[in-house]
C-alpha cells in the first residue's frame, strides 16, 4: 500500500510542476540577491586607505539617482567628499568619518521637494534618505563598507563647503574598504510578528 501511496504523491508533484501551481512557494524559498546584499550590509565604522575607484563612485551616485523621490521631484544632491583638503574641512564638522577615504554627503533642497497638504510635511528629508539607503546598498553590494552618520555640525558644513547652501545637510556616508566586522549589536531584530501587523 505505501507504494501506491508514494506513486500517488509523486504523480500529484509532477501535476503541480506541469501546473506550475507550485511557482509561488519555490521562488518564495530561495533567497532574492536584494535580501542577501540586506543581510550583508552593517555598520562599519572602520576602513582601510584604500581609495574608491572612479568606477565604484560613479555606480554608487547611479544607484543613489535612482532612487525614487515624492512626485518625482528629486530634490537631493550627492557631494562626493575624497580629497584630502575636503575630507579635512569634513572633520572640522564631525568626529565620525572612521578613516573612509571618501564620504558621500547628502542633502535636500525643502524648495524643491513635494509638501504633504494636509499637514504641510515637506518629504525633502525622507527623499534625502532613500537616497542614503541606495548609496549603502550598493556599496555592499559592490564589497565596500558603508556606515549612516547623523552627528555632525549642520552650519560648520555650510562654512566650509559654501555649494551646499539652500540644502538641508541630512547625512554623511563614508564608505571604503571594510576593516573591521560588524558589530554584536548587528543581528539584533525584533521578531517579525512584533515587527509587523496584518490589517
Amino acid at each position: 500500500m505505501s507504494k501506491f501511496w508514494n506513486k500517488l504523491s509523486d504523480i500529484t508533484h509532477l501535476h503541480k510542476r506541469a501546473a506550475f501551481s507550485d511557482l509561488p512557494e519555490r521562488i518564495a524559498a530561495k533567497e532574492s540577491v536584494f535580501m542577501g546584499i540586506a543581510k550583508g550590509r552593517f555598520s562599519c565604522r572602520k576602513f582601510k586607505d584604500t581609495p574608491l575607484t572612479d568606477v565604484q563612485i560613479k555606480h554608487i551616485l547611479e544607484a543613489a539617482r535612482l532612487a525614487p523621490s515624492a512626485k518625482n521631484n528629486q530634490p537631493v544632491h550627492v557631494w562626493v567628499v575624497k580629497s584630502d583638503e575636503s575630507l579635512s574641512k569634513l572633520k572640522s564638522a564631525t568626529n565620525y568619518l572612521y578613516g573612509a577615504p571618501a564620504v558621500f554627503m547628502v542633502g535636500c533642497n525643502p524648495e524643491e521637494a513635494w509638501v504633504r497638504q494636509c499637514d504641510g510635511k515637506n518629504g525633502g528629508d525622507v527623499d534625502a534618505a532613500i537616497v542614503g539607503t541606495h548609496i549603502m546598498l550598493e556599496a555592499t553590494a559592490l564589497g565596500l563598507g558603508s556606515v549612516w552618520v547623523g552627528s555632525f555640525d549642520p552650519s560648520k558644513i555650510r562654512e566650509v563647503f559654501p555649494e551646499t547652501t539652500g540644502y538641508e545637510i541630512v547625512a554623511l556616508f563614508p564608505v571604503g574598504t571594510p576593516d573591521a566586522e560588524e558589530s554584536p549589536n548587528h543581528g539584533k531584530r525584533k521578531p517579525l510578528e512584533e515587527f509587523a501587523s496584518e490589517l
